[in-house]
């Protein structure tokens, strides 16, 4: 061992990993041992959790399953979560894996045809405010009666359709089979400012559209995973649901819509920026010799995917299976008649998910460490001792808080098991069991927009292959969803304190 040092270690170990990532390796053989044997299960819980969020924090310099990872397994080795706990989760949350494996994988070979749909809109559409508000609206409506992921997948392949048009250009790979255009759009031509402006463009757009999922996410049963599990735990039914949050839940979608047009108009939080002219051109040069050059193999295979775009809609309105399932059988149907029969075409739909699939299993086990050591019990018994007439409020706060540092899914499940048992030993009425039950969908909905960790497709948008082509890092997200984390989180406590 001699002649060992913490820089010889890094360098023969890690590689050429960043040197940061190699001091955060160190800090965690290093430090986190004598820090955990100085503390409580409790404290430590914490910290864990802490770095679990520095690490996806950092997700634009390393991928946050190997770090996360590593905390998950320190997390098993101390006793902090067992095994057990940890399969309990992931199970729990089986349908949202299978969504990720399956659906995803269905809407990539779904890109021509919404890259065709999007083109056509953002080419006709000249406001960029007006765009705006049909990507948050339209995302809003969609989320309210499919899914939040299953939308933030298509508006990412929307965004990786765009990104890869105007790249190829840029980079001299011309889409065109007439060369006389062989150096309208050479990169010499394609400023520095344009690139950037382009990425701010997007970035607008596609935090828009992942507001727009929470924002119509909040008011159906099906809009998220907990929703469900409030609406079957009450005994509420579709409508039932979205009547009594509807006091909640429609100012919220009224606020956000205008939030999203008011940002586009003041340009402020990295909002209002305009797809650059020489961008616009391009697109319309694509789409034109795209149109120019369709074959009838070509339509066959936009109808073939529009067909399958209808089958998924109605398949997931009507809930015909678990979404994964769908998924699954749009990825049949599409591949079949469009003839991808070989498994090498197979295996690039599935490379977007499977990352964000496995880092979302390793969520769980951080999750098993809140659940395993009650990281949240102090915060719900303390609102269980207010003053009846505040609690609402305070369940919304609380599970505003707490959902943007964890997960929304876990928090519903903890806090409407807790005020269910309440219920049960007639601590609290049935009515005010109900109130405190919106507080607590709204709750976990509305304010967890603030980071990426409360709401799923934030992460998932976060973690995409499309986040680090334009730039889109964690406090960035964090920056552009505060001013909708202000306007619509008090909106929500105002409407769940006075108008329930």
């Amino acid at each position: 061992m001699r002649g060992v040092s913490i820089s010889s270690f890094t360098q023969n170990f890690l590689g050429h990993a960043p040197d940061w990532y190699k001091m955060t390796i160190v800090g965690f053989l290093l430090i986190n041992p004598l820090l955990l044997a100085a503390t409580n299960p409790f404290i430590t819980g914490w910290v864990i959790v802490l770095q679990f969020i520095f690490t996806l924090a950092m997700a634009l310099k390393c991928y946050p399953l190997q770090p996360g990872g590593l905390l998950a397994f320190e997390a098993v080795l101390l006793g902090l979560a067992g095994p057990d706990t940890i399969r309990d989760e992931i199970f729990g949350n089986f349908q949202v894996i299978l969504l990720l494996m399956f659906m995803v994988a269905g809407v990539y070979f779904m890109k021509e045809l919404l890259l065709f749909i999007f083109t056509k809109i953002l080419l006709r559409v000249k406001s960029k405010a007006l765009l705006s508000f049909l990507f948050c609206i339209v995302s809003a409506v969609l989320s309210a009666f499919l899914d939040a992921l299953t939308v933030t997948a298509v508006v990412i392949s929307v965004g990786v359709g765009f990104y890869s048009v105007y790249h190829r250009v840029a980079s001299g790979k011309q889409f065109f089979d007439d060369h006389e255009h062989s150096e309208d759009h050479s990169i010499q031509e394609l400023h520095r400012e344009d690139l950037d402006q382009f990425r701010g463009f997007l970035r607008s757009l596609l935090m828009h559209a992942a507001v727009g999922t929470a924002l119509g996410g909040v008011c159906t049963t099906v809009g998220e995973p907990q929703n469900l599990l409030i609406a079957t735990t009450m005994g509420w039914e579709f409508m039932d649901f979205f009547y009594r949050m509807a006091p909640v839940t429609m100012p919220v979608l009224v606020v956000g819509l205008i939030t999203c047009v008011a940002l586009e108009h003041i340009k402020k939080f990295g909002y209002g920026l305009e797809i650059p002219v020489k961008v616009r051109e391009i697109l319309q040069d694509f789409d034109q010799h795209e149109a120019d050059h369709r074959t009838g193999r070509d339509q066959a295979r936009l109808v073939t995917q529009a067909v399958a775009a209808i089958f998924l809609v109605f398949a997931l309105a009507y809930h015909v299976a678990e979404v994964g399932i769908i998924g699954l059988s749009i990825i049949v149907i599409q591949t079949a008649f469009n003839g991808v029969v070989e498994e090498h075409q197979l295996g690039h739909a599935f490379e977007e998910a499977m990352p964000f699939t496995a880092l979302l299993v390793v969520f769980f086990g951080i999750v098993a460490v809140i659940h395993e050591q009650h990281l949240f019990s102090p915060v719900i018994n303390y609102v269980l001792t207010l003053p009846t007439e505040i609690q609402p409020g305070m369940f919304y706060i609380a599970n505003g808080v707490l959902s943007a540092i964890s997960d929304n899914v876990f928090v519903a499940t903890v806090y409407i098991g807790e005020i269910a048992s309440a219920f049960e030993s007639a601590a609290i009425s049935r009515e005010h069991y109900e109130l405190l039950a919106v507080a607590i969908n709204t709750g976990t909905n509305i304010p967890s927009v603030a980071t990426p960790n409360g709401q799923a497709a934030f992460l998932f948008l976060l973690t995409s292959s499309l986040a680090p082509l334009i730039r889109l890092s964690y406090m960035r997200m964090v920056i552009m969803a505060a001013p909708y984390t202000v306007v619509m989180g008090i909106t929500g406590w105002l409407g769940v304190q006075y108008l329930l």
